[in-house]
């Protein structure tokens, strides 16, 4: 509530990228947007198209609830609805609202002057699902590939292209992932702790300053970032974790047809050995 007596500061109008002042308003603190309009319609329809599944397929248990897609012997063509046309139509529909959000987070740093910082970030993500459900599939001919939407059988699909290239965690742009994942993860838990502990002291205490803030971690590791530097490292760590995603799953089938295990021959094969 504090932040509505000078949020109509920001309240700006231009700055869109489609559509001028026709879709340029708030609805509540909610900015709306030709991409605004857009991200509700896809998100929406998506939503229906997997009720509709659910409706069609044997079960409503969530768990098991699953929108495969079309058999590998479809190829690149358009499958039939109740064999994998569904799973072809809830593709787009995803990523016409991931990428109608990215460009509507264009529009609201557009008019406040800001960084295209969340959206590049955003993109990043969005560029591993589209890895996954349409490059990766393209490049290995059939639409089959893409990993059905649903709990259970998504687990499944992640299982299987393990033992499909017996050992997937040799993969070594998956290595650098799950580094990335994991250290994003540690800085995160470091940066958000320590905020919490300066701004949320105990009973009688004052609330601490940066100079605290720099002192502990110099104590703890022996370097501090420092506030700007943190948020830097933080994006870094991010954007790297999804692009080596997606680089992991991308080499595996078009680029790396055997195990994992064997791309590793080269190390013990050096002649220093």
């Amino acid at each position: 509530m504090a932040m509505l007596s000078f949020e109509k500061k920001y309240r700006v109008r231009g700055g869109t990228l489609v559509g001028g002042d026709l879709f340029d308003f708030w609805v509540g603190p909610f900015y709306v947007g030709f991409f605004g309009v857009s991200a509700v319609f896809f998100a929406t329809l998506g939503t229906l198209l997997i009720i509709l599944g659910a409706a069609l397929g044997p079960t409503w248990n969530i768990w098991q609830i699953s929108i495969a897609p079309p058999d590998l012997d479809v190829g690149l063509g358009v499958a039939p609805l109740k064999e994998g046309g569904l799973w072809q139509f809830i593709t787009i529909c995803a990523i016409g609202a991931f990428v109608s959000w990215a460009l509507r987070q264009v529009e609201i740093a557009r008019k406040l002057g800001m960084g295209l910082h969340v959206p590049f970030a955003f993109a990043f993500a969005i560029l591993a699902y589209i890895t996954l459900v349409v490059i990766r599939p393209v490049l290995m001919g059939a639409w089959g590939h893409g990993f059905p939407y649903g709990i259970f059988s998504h687990l499944d699909w992640v299982s299987n292209v393990g033992y499909q290239t017996l050992h997937f965690h040799y993969n070594p742009a998956h290595m650098l992932a799950i580094s990335f994942f994991f250290t994003n993860c540690l800085a995160l838990a470091m940066h958000g702790s320590l905020i919490l502990s300066v701004t949320n002291p105990r009973d009688g205490e004052a609330v601490k300053t940066g100079e605290h803030e720099n002192t502990v971690f110099r104590d703890i590791v022996g370097y501090s970032i420092g506030a700007l530097g943190i948020h830097r490292l933080g994006v870094f760590l991010a954007i790297n974790a999804a692009f080596w995603s997606a680089v992991c799953i991308l080499l595996t089938g078009p680029f790396w047809t055997r195990g994992w295990p064997e791309w590793w021959m080269w190390w013990p094969n050096l002649p220093i050995w």
